[in-house]
């Protein structure tokens, strides 16, 4: 039985780098764009309308804990919250400590992969209208990347 779970909350995880990807490229730059907009038009002061998906993305891994810890055969559920919670975990320790340096604690990096995701990244930033824009993922980044990354 654990390692169901282990594999849920694997494939949770997994499975959020498309949904991330799918929410940054149709929502965020869609019909979100407002409260997205600041995190590509750098303003001043260290909170971003842009942090509001942080709750957002909060939700169903809250409602996946509380449903899968309360219904009686929904405790699997528990688990796809432990994957989008641990998602969530990664994407700030990437994205915002990692590649914007909200806190300046990993300021260099040798490794290819890590050196593509800051570049993918970049290119993504450089698109400051909502309906252009490039490399939506975070995790997974084009191979062209990690074969630039010297």
């Amino acid at each position: 039985m654990i390692l169901l779970y282990i594999l849920i909350t694997l494939g949770t995880f997994l499975a959020m780098e498309f949904v991330a990807w799918f929410a940054h490229k149709y929502v965020m730059h869609g019909f979100l764009w407002y409260l997205h907009k600041d995190h590509h038009q750098r303003e001043p002061g260290f909170w971003e309308k842009n942090d509001a998906f942080f709750l957002i993305f909060a939700i169903p891994s809250a409602s996946c804990y509380i449903i899968g810890s309360a219904v009686v055969g929904m405790f699997p559920l528990f688990f796809v919250g432990v994957g989008i919670s641990l998602y969530g975990l990664a994407y700030f320790l990437v994205h915002d400590i990692f590649i914007h340096q909200r806190f300046k604690i990993f300021t260099r990096t040798k490794n290819k992969y890590l050196k593509a995701i800051r570049k993918a990244h970049k290119i993504h930033h450089k698109h400051l209208d909502p309906k252009e824009g490039e490399c939506f993922g975070m995790l997974v980044v084009p191979s062209k990347y990690i074969k630039e990354a010297k």
